[in-house]
């Protein structure tokens, strides 16, 4: 009972670590994962992470109440970086469904609960397919174990975060995310933009065709096509994809495990 006193405000840190990275990594931060299997999986990797980080038993005293909130930020942190990646899937859906047209039939993701694109929601769910099949999420799980090796108890992540070290990064992120999301729907947007010169013109040299008419349903026959044809090379697109993802969670445990004084 001593040595469980003793450890106790260590695995207190440990538990809020994993369990804010669970609340908002991809897979499990679905709505439909119930809660008390995200608490009792971070119950149990707490068991078998405290017996593997070996650290000096914390006091409980002014300080780690602050302790607690950069445990939790860290968590949040590692979570969102790998959740912004999934979000470029999207973010690739909604460009598609501004030129083919689907724009307006946003769909409720059963996942995240809000309204998302599409064709966003239909390669999210491809991307959630492959992400489970290259096994992720077992990946996933092994980040927020090992970044006790790189980010331990007594972390300097406050320093970090004065100095814009992280602040930087995360916008670092979101640019490639975003230019990922582009890179994705570049070949189906400039697809459907020669579709709208092609009808310009023929509005031009034929006016008694009804463009309205005719452009409607001939970009979303076109747009749906080319989806087809571009589906198998979704695996090799996605495979960098996660690539990239663990990539960048691995830059910023490497960015968070520096001292605040670098």
């Amino acid at each position: 009972m001593e040595l469980f006193l003793q450890y106790f405000p260590n695995a207190m840190l440990l538990f809020c670590r994993i369990t804010s990275f669970f609340l908002v990594a991809p897979v499990f931060t679905a709505r439909n994962v119930p809660m008390q299997f995200k608490i009792g999986l971070s119950f149990f990797l707490t068991l078998m992470a405290i017996s593997a980080i070996g650290e000096a038993p914390i006091p409980m005293d002014g300080e780690y109440l602050l302790s607690i909130i950069k445990e939790i930020l860290i968590g949040l942190l590692l979570g969102l970086i790998a959740n912004l990646f999934f979000t470029a899937v999207q973010i690739a859906g909604a460009f598609i469904d501004v030129q083919i047209g689907f724009a307006m039939a946003n769909v409720i993701d059963p996942m995240t609960g809000v309204q998302t694109p599409l064709l966003g929601n239909f390669k999210y769910f491809i991307a959630l397919l492959l992400f489970l099949s290259f096994n992720g999420h077992h990946l996933l799980i092994q980040a927020i174990v090992d970044s006790y090796e790189w980010v331990p108890l007594s972390n300097d992540l406050f320093a970090h975060i004065y100095q814009g070290q992280v602040s930087e990064f995360f916008l670092q992120s979101f640019i490639k995310a975003f230019a990922l999301a582009f890179q994705m729907a570049a070949p189906l947007v400039a697809s459907l933009f020669l579709v709208d010169v092609g009808l310009g013109v023929l509005a031009r040299t034929a006016p008694q065709f009804n463009i309205f008419v005719l452009g409607i349903p001939m970009k979303i026959l076109v747009g749906l096509l080319l989806l087809f044809l571009f589906v198998p090379g979704m695996y090799n697109l996605f495979s960098d994809l996660f690539r990239t993802l663990f990539e960048y969670v691995t830059r910023l445990l490497e960015l968070l495990a520096m001292r605040g004084s670098s």
